[in-house]
C-alpha cells in the first residue's frame, strides 16, 4: 500500500461534520469541533442526550441480545449502577465534575452522571447542535471524498454531504456472549448483563455470572440479597476458588467447561451446578452497522481496524475518526483529547503523517501486541497506559498533559477496587488528592466556569 502524497496540510476553512452519537463522546466532539470552527451536525436516535448514561427499564426482547431482529435498547445500566470512578476523575477539564447537591457522593449514580452530561450541553450550548430521534442508516463515500450520511426521522429519510464523519456511537450495546458447549440443550434460562435491571426476578433461583469486571461485581453482591445461590465463573479470579468469604450462598468458580441436559452446570475445577440462569458478563462488541467503507475499516475479533492512534482509518484521514473506542479508561476525559486532536486535524492547525506512515504505526502496534501474546479482542484495552496516551494527544494539540493528581486518584482507586469491592466507593483514603482537585475546581470557578460546583 502505497501514497505518494507527502503530510497533508488541511486548508483552514471551517468544515461540514457530522457526529455520530449524542452521549459524553459525541458531545465533546461538537464543542471541540465548534470550537476549531466547523459546521456540526450531531444524529441521536434517542429522544434526549446521553447514550448509555440514559437510564430506563426496558429491556429488549431477546434477554441475550443474540436475535438480529431483536428491539434493540440503547442503554446497559442496572437501576443501581453507581459509577466506578470518583467524579473528581471523571469531568472533562474545563468542566469538572464536582456535586450540585443532587447526588452528593464521590461516586454517584448513574443519574447524576447524566444530570452532569446535560448540564455540559446546557454550559455549552450544545443542544442547538443536536438532531434528537434521528437515526442514521447509512453512512458511505461519496463523490470528491466527501460522505454521505442518510438519516430517518419518523417517515422522513434523506441523504446529506458532509466533509468528515465523526462516529461516536459507544460500544455498550451490542453483547458478546460466552460459547458454551451443550447450550443448545441446556434447560435453563440466559441473560446478558446488558438487560438487567434490578434482582427481584431471580428470587430465590441459583444464577451462574460469567465474568469478573465491575458490572459482574456489583450485579453478584447485589443478587445474593434475593438469591439462592450466586456463583461466579471467571478465567481470571482474584479470590481462592470457593464460598466467597463473608457470604453464606456466593461461590466463586474458574470458567465453565460445559452444561448438560438436566440443567447441571460443571466448571473446568471439575465442580458441578445446578442453575436456573446464566447470567453473561461478558462485555460487548464494536459494532458500525450503518458504516460502509467498501472493507476499508472492519471488525475482527473486537479489534476496529486498521485505525491510526485508535482514531483514524489511515486511507480515510482525516475525513473519517471514531472517538471513544479504548476501554479499561477515565472515558470522559479521553474523549475530550481524542475530540481536540481530531478538531485540530481538520481545521489544519495540526497534520497527520503520509498514509505510509500511519499505516506503519499500525503494523508496528499490531505487532508488538501479538508478541507480547495480548488476545486481539484487547486491542482497545488502554488499561496500560492510557495516561501515556491521552499525553501524547495533549501534546499534539498544545495543550498540557493530564493532572498529576487524577492519575493518583485513578491508581488509587484502582487498587482499593480490588481490596475492598464491595466498600470502596464509600471507604476512599485519598482526601489529599480530593483537595487537590477542588484547587482546579477553585481556578475554573475563577475563570467563570457554571455556578454552584463544590466537592464533597
Amino acid at each position: 500500500m502505497t501514497n505518494p502524497s507527502p503530510t497533508v496540510h488541511l486548508p483552514t476553512m471551517p468544515r461540514r461534520v457530522a457526529v455520530i452519537g449524542a452521549g459524553a463522546a459525541g458531545l465533546v466532539a461538537a464543542r471541540e469541533l465548534r470550537r476549531e470552527g466547523h459546521r456540526v451536525v450531531v444524529f441521536e436516535r434517542e429522544d434526549k442526550v446521553g447514550g448509555t448514561w440514559v437510564y430506563g427499564p426496558a429491556t429488549e426482547t431477546d434477554p441475550l441480545g443474540v436475535d438480529p431482529f431483536r428491539r434493540i435498547v440503547q442503554s446497559s445500566l442496572y437501576a443501581s449502577l453507581r459509577t466506578n470512578l470518583p467524579r473528581e476523575v471523571m469531568g472533562f477539564r474545563d468542566y469538572p465534575f464536582g456535586s450540585t447537591g443532587r447526588d452528593p457522593r464521590r461516586f454517584p449514580g448513574h443519574a447524576e452522571v447524566l444530570e452532569y452530561i446535560n448540564d455540559f450541553a446546557a454550559e455549552f450550548g450544545l443542544g442547538e447542535l443536536v438532531r434528537l430521534g434521528t437515526e442514521v442508516t447509512r453512512v458511505g463515500l461519496a463523490a470528491d471524498g466527501k460522505w454521505t450520511v442518510r438519516w430517518k426521522s419518523g417517515a422522513d429519510q434523506l441523504d446529506e454531504l458532509y466533509d468528515a464523519v465523526v462516529v461516536c456511537n459507544g460500544h455498550f450495546t451490542e453483547p458478546r456472549i460466552a460459547q458454551i458447549p451443550g447450550i443448545e440443550k441446556w434447560p435453563g434460562e440466559q441473560i446478558h448483563s446488558h438487560n438487567y435491571r434490578v434482582p427481584e426476578p431471580f428470587k430465590s433461583q441459583t444464577v451462574i455470572l460469567i465474568g469478573s469486571s465491575s458490572s459482574a461485581i456489583d450485579i453478584s453482591i447485589e443478587l445474593v440479597g434475593v438469591a439462592k445461590e450466586v456463583h461466579i465463573a471467571s478465567r481470571s479470579p482474584t479470590y481462592t476458588i470457593g464460598k466467597v468469604p463473608g457470604y453464606s450462598n456466593m461461590w466463586l468458580h474458574s470458567m465453565i467447561d460445559s452444561v448438560c441436559e438436566d440443567g447441571m452446570v460443571v466448571f473446568q475445577d471439575g465442580n458441578m451446578v445446578h442453575a436456573d440462569v446464566i447470567l453473561h458478563c461478558t462485555g460487548y462488541k464494536y459494532d458500525f452497522p450503518f458504516l460502509d467503507t467498501n472493507g476499508i475499516v472492519t471488525v475482527d475479533d473486537n479489534c476496529v481496524g486498521p485505525l491510526y492512534k485508535h482514531i483514524f482509518p489511515p486511507l480515510l484521514a482525516p475525513w473519517l475518526s471514531f472517538v471513544g473506542l479504548p476501554w479499561k479508561v477515565i472515558p470522559f476525559p479521553l474523549f475530550e483529547f481524542q475530540s481536540k486532536w481530531i478538531a485540530a486535524i481538520l481545521s489544519g492547525r495540526v497534520t497527520l503523517p503520509t498514509t505510509d506512515e500511519m499505516m506503519a504505526d499500525v503494523e508496528q502496534f499490531y505487532k508488538a501486541l501479538e508478541e507480547s501474546g495480548f488476545p486481539k479482542r484487547y486491542t482497545h484495552n488502554l488499561a496500560d497506559y492510557q495516561f501515556e496516551y491521552i499525553d501524547w494527544l495533549a501534546a499534539e494539540c498544545a495543550n498540557p498533559p493530564c493532572e498529576e493528581w487524577k492519575k493518583q486518584m485513578y491508581a488509587s482507586i484502582s487498587k482499593t477496587k480490588k481490596l475492598q469491592p464491595e466498600r470502596y466507593r464509600d471507604e476512599w483514603y485519598d482526601q489529599d488528592l480530593v483537595l487537590q482537585a477542588l484547587e482546579d475546581l477553585t481556578k475554573y470557578r475563577s475563570r467563570g466556569g457554571i455556578n454552584g460546583f463544590h466537592f464533597i
